[in-house]
């Protein structure tokens, strides 16, 4: 058995503290060692981003990222996104909303991978979201839903930036 190496992650706003395997990935430590299951092994090669989760603001493919590597960092999984109050993130709430779900297992990645989208766009046309999800598969050809959750999600975040 290989030495551990002492990691520390803020993991949804909560400090979390393990000695891992040096090769020990960040989405094992998150689903095993944490207990965060909505992140999801989907094909341990970076092609389905179903794993995906954001590590300091960024989305992340987690099932290539050593848990090593996110010492120090910051990390939100799906399950981070809702609010104060327990309720839904404006987008779960346009993906439950427009159907952009199907089996579900590609879900959390799809749901990561567009907020961090409307961070960087906060208007992006039908192309840019195709564009920004092409690393995230849908099995179930879900796509048409998942764009359309995707825009609703941003228009819904203008409104209430116009409301503000």
């Amino acid at each position: 058995m290989s030495e551990r190496v002492p990691v520390r992650v803020v993991v949804n706003g909560e400090a979390h503290e393990s000695a891992v395997e040096p090769r020990r990935l960040l989405v094992h430590l998150l689903r095993d060692d944490i207990g965060l299951t909505g992140t999801h092994v989907g094909c341990d090669t970076t092609n389905c981003g179903a794993c995906t989760i954001h590590l300091d603001g960024v989305a992340v493919k987690s099932c290539t990222v050593l848990a090593v590597q996110a010492d120090g960092g910051e990390v939100t999984t799906v399950e981070g996104l809702s609010g104060p109050d327990g309720g839904l993130h404006p987008m779960q709430e346009a993906f439950w909303e427009h159907h952009g779900l199907q089996c579900g297992y590609c879900t959390p990645g799809m749901i990561m991978a567009g907020v961090d989208l409307l961070k960087r766009d906060p208007d992006p046309s039908e192309t840019d979201v195709r564009h920004a999800l092409e690393g995230n598969l849908c099995r179930c050809t879900g796509y048409q839903n998942i764009v359309k959750a995707i825009q609703s999600a941003a228009q819904a975040a203008r409104g209430a930036e116009v409301s503000a």
